[in-house]
């Protein structure tokens, strides 16, 4: 007993002496970041070029900041203590002031802290000087990646000729003034055909290790790491990257603590792979590739009248690549005479090998880029890109339709699949920089080759394959009938507006047994000689689209292995031959043509898989048209009435638009998928024909109620837009909310509906009960319902006031409304936190505004767009939240 109470006496006085102790590792903790500040001063000044930290130094420093660690960690665990066991801690208190101690004494180092550092940390190398804005400010974003230590890997990726070496080789000669910062810098120049062993050999000779003869990879490997190892602060480039180096079966470590490795590389994907932090080189723009033009040819030639117009021509087919713009000035400079000036801009533009350097030093680059693509089918999907014309910006869902159609693209289970698939191949295109990227409207993307890696296709495809492309070439005339070789593969005549004939009506037919691909939309032709497709049996796609041709010749219908025929927009096709021996065919596009039947032969082409028959003259499609068991994945008919059976039994469905006559035949088809998955995507019309869709959702059902009501209607599960209208052809009393007896499921069951417009609904007092209200709406728009006096109605009075909360709300619109009393019932508010565009207008009689601030925080988005008429804002108007009001007054857009 006596033993635990003198115990105990001895741990109280550890703890009552704790605060003293306490107070001294305090003390010293300051003495010493005192001493460290006086280091921090001296190496500033003592830290000059060529020298570095004495080790001694760099491993106090470190010390210094663990010992700062550990006693902040240490004060936070006396501060949590009890009283009784706060006196546990002193042992460690005395320790970390003896520590601090230690430390004070060691910081004196009264002989320097730096020593020299080794003269030679990388080779200087040869530059040019680069122009343009955009060249620096990557230069600059290079620089600071280099000097920020969260950084260890940089990718410089960009087309081949835009000057990722030239700007390396100029951060290269940089890096090595920051001695300070780095202790070697590494430049390798990776071969086109890398091998790792090669690469270990040049890594070897730059930080002077020497390989024993026998050695093999993995020792080799070794030998660098531990060299590299040693060198704590070094810059690796890799210079010309064509693929993924695996850095460990190199013996290149991993960059941290201040390491750094840079790759250039003409694929974005090599940047991605290895974790780099991608930064793009951009080509020049046009008064910057002027610029270097002028500079390397000399002003005293452009001075010579007429040669500058060509020579800005010629500039143009350079695409703003550095390299390009180089070599064609150097093949220019000092010539003087005009006949030679236009003779290079017409070899320029025929592709020719003439203007000595251009082949070689850029062509042979970008073929490069094209040979490393290895997989024939993504060769022949760049390849195709050339079928466009010069700066077309291709539609990507355009273009990977043409590469499922030619069987470039490998037919998955689903439509979606195909074309993810072919997103994919786009992908790989864009990060090897063989197209560009020029997206510019929403989700939809589009690409445009650069005109010298389009020359670069085109010289491919004048030996094999054989593509003849005039593309938006302005043609008028037919091109020569001798053009209509038998080795052809591709022809493209598409974009030339007013060519009217494109083979010579009096002429035979051409042999073109290899041609698989036909283009010649929106040309302007007017007609088709007969037998024209007699000798194309390989014919695969032909686009006809927005042409002026009435019919088509009876050559089409023997084109057994065509899989695609194209001919919307052909506005006065009135008549298509039969297509019974198309059993190859999966795609037909009709929409827009003045054909008034569907094409005879439909039964049969058990291998349509996208049909599109939006044309205004077909007013029903008949029952029974597709084949049993259908392929289709895509369909189109909003132009015409077709039968819900009909629609319901085609079981590979993706995709679809149509228009129902009657609420009867949508019900049929709203329960043929009821227990199997609905099309990803589809706009209904029920009740009318020809309503164009909008992109705002991809799952829309429109309702004309004049024609379906009063019978209930069934909706799809994930539809994600309801419009509803009523032509005002019939007329019937509304005795009930609308939206609670017209849909056989309450709204408010339906949490994919993001969109709701109504419109035109008459005879309507009000639209929904309290429970009706769509929860996940998103817009909401009510307009020209005259008789209409509440949006959501409510039979309840004196209660507790009602919350209808709508928290994904962004806009409400209402409009023509003459009659409407209230957004909701009287003693209500709404709850709308997202809510970014209020529209009132011409809704005199509305004398509540609703709408109140989340309790919690006001977090309506800043930006609020407000349209509310005057009338709004009178005395009389109540509002029920005053603070709602206050915070709309200074942004609303008053209607006078």
């Amino acid at each position: 007993m006596e033993f635990a109470l003198n115990k105990i006496d001895k741990h109280w006085d550890k703890s009552r002496s704790l605060n003293q102790h306490m107070n001294d590792l305090k003390r010293k903790v300051m003495e010493l970041n005192g001493v460290k500040e006086d280091i921090d001063s001296r190496m500033k000044a003592e830290l000059q070029p060529r020298k570095k930290l004495k080790t001694e130094v760099q491993l106090w420093l470190e010390n210094v900041e663990r010992i700062n660690g550990e006693v902040q960690k240490l004060n936070e665990r006396i501060g949590e203590s009890s009283t009784l066991t706060r006196g546990f801690h002193a042992d460690d208190v005395l320790k970390r002031t003896r520590e601090v101690g230690e430390l004070i004494q060691q910081g004196k180092f009264e002989e320097g802290l730096v020593v020299d550092n080794p003269q030679w940390i990388g080779q200087v190398l040869s530059t040019t000087r680069l122009s343009g804005e955009g060249t620096k400010a990557c230069m600059e974003e290079i620089w600071k990646c280099l000097m920020d230590d969260e950084v260890g890997k940089i990718g410089v990726w960009g087309m081949g000729g835009v000057g990722k070496t030239s700007i390396v080789k100029l951060i290269n000669n940089q890096l090595l003034q920051e001695r300070e910062k780095f202790d070697i810098v590494i430049w390798i120049t990776v071969s086109k055909e890398m091998s790792i062993a090669k690469l270990q050999k040049d890594m070897a000779s730059k930080i002077g290790v020497s390989f024993c003869g026998d050695a093999d990879e993995i020792t080799r490997a070794g030998m660098l790491f531990e060299a590299l190892s040693r060198k704590r602060r070094s810059v690796i480039i890799l210079d010309d990257l064509w693929q993924e180096v695996p850095l460990d079966k190199v013996g290149i470590p991993e960059p941290s603590s201040g390491s750094k490795l840079v790759l250039t590389t003409r694929s974005f994907d090599v940047c991605r792979k290895m974790s780099c932090r991608a930064i793009k080189m951009k080509p020049l723009v046009e008064e910057e590739s002027w610029k270097l033009f002028s500079e390397k040819v000399g002003r005293g030639i452009l001075n010579i009248p007429e040669v500058e117009p060509i020579a800005k021509k010629i500039v143009e087919r350079c695409a703003g690549l550095p390299l390009g713009v180089i070599t064609v000035a150097s093949c220019m400079k000092d010539i003087d005479d005009l006949y030679e000036w236009r003779n290079a801009l017409k070899e320029l533009s025929d592709r020719k090998k003439s203007v000595n350097g251009l082949e070689e030093e850029v062509f042979q680059q970008l073929r490069f880029s094209y040979d490393r693509l290895k997989d024939p089918k993504l060769q022949h999907c760049f390849l195709s890109c050339a079928l466009y014309p010069e700066d077309w910006e291709i539609e990507e869902r355009e273009l990977v339709r043409f590469w499922i159609a030619e069987g470039l693209v490998e037919e998955m289970d689903s439509r979606l699949a195909d074309f993810d698939r072919g997103r994919a191949i786009m992908n790989r295109l864009l990060n090897n920089c063989l197209l560009e990227d020029f997206s510019k409207w929403g989700n939809r993307r589009r690409v445009k080759m650069h005109d010298l890696v389009r020359d670069m296709a085109l010289h491919i495809t004048s030996e094999k394959p054989r593509y003849f492309v005039k593309a938006g070439m302005g043609l008028r005339e037919p091109p020569n009938v001798q053009e209509w070789s038998e080795d052809l593969e591709k022809v493209s005549l598409m974009r030339n507006r007013e060519l009217e004939v494109f083979y010579p009506l009096e002429m035979s037919p051409p042999k073109c047994p290899m041609l698989t691909t036909l283009l010649l939309s929106g040309s302007g032709i007017q007609s088709i000689p007969e037998g024209f497709f007699s000798h194309m049996d390989g014919l695969k796609v032909l686009d006809l689209s927005e042409n002026s041709i009435e019919s088509l010749p009876n050559s089409i219908s023997n084109l057994k292995n065509l899989t695609t025929l194209l001919l919307a927009g052909c506005s006065r096709l009135k008549d298509v031959p039969s297509l019974s021996n198309l059993r190859a065919l999966k795609e037909l596009d009709l929409r827009g043509t003045a054909i008034k039947d569907v094409p005879h032969g439909m039964q049969n082409l058990s291998s349509l898989k996208c049909l599109n028959l939006n044309c205004t003259n077909v007013d029903e499609i008949p029952n029974e048209i597709f084949p049993r068991p259908s392929c289709l994945q895509e369909l189109n008919v909003v132009g015409a009435f077709i039968g819900g059976k009909e629609v319901g039994e085609l079981k590979k469905l993706e995709t679809f638009e149509g228009a129902f006559y009657d609420s009867h035949n949508f019900n049929v088809y709203v329960q043929a998928f009821h227990g199997r998955e609905e099309p990803r995507q589809y706009f209904i019309v029920v009740g009318e024909r020809g309503m164009e869709m909008e992109d705002s959702a991809s799952k829309t059902i429109a309702l004309e109620v004049g024609r379906v009501y009063p019978n209930q209607i069934m909706l799809p599960r994930h539809i994600e837009k309801l419009v509803v209208n009523d032509n005002g052809t019939e007329s019937h009393e509304e005795e009930y909310l609308i939206f609670s007896r017209f849909f056989l499921t309450s709204l408010g069951n339906f949490s994919s509906l993001k969109i709701l417009e109504i419109s035109c609904l008459y005879n309507t007092k009000r639209l929904f009960s309290p429970n009706c209200v769509p929860p996940n709406l998103e817009q909401l728009g009510v307009s020209k319902c005259y008789q209409l006096e509440d949006i959501i109605a409510s039979e309840e009075r004196g209660r507790v006031t009602m919350e209808f909360c709508l928290p994904r709300l962004k806009k409400m619109t209402l409009r023509a409304l003459p009659e409407l009393k209230s957004i909701c019932s009287v003693d209500a508010v709404m709850i709308c936190k997202s809510l970014e565009r209020l529209e009132v207008i011409s809704c005199p009689k509305l004398k509540r505004m609703p709408f109140k601030l989340p309790k919690v925080e006001p977090s309506l988005p800043q930006e609020l767009s407000i349209t509310l008429e005057t009338i709004v804002l009178c005395k009389s108007t109540e509002w029920a939240d005053p603070d709602f009001k206050s915070f709309l007054i200074p942004k609303l857009i008053r209607l006078m």
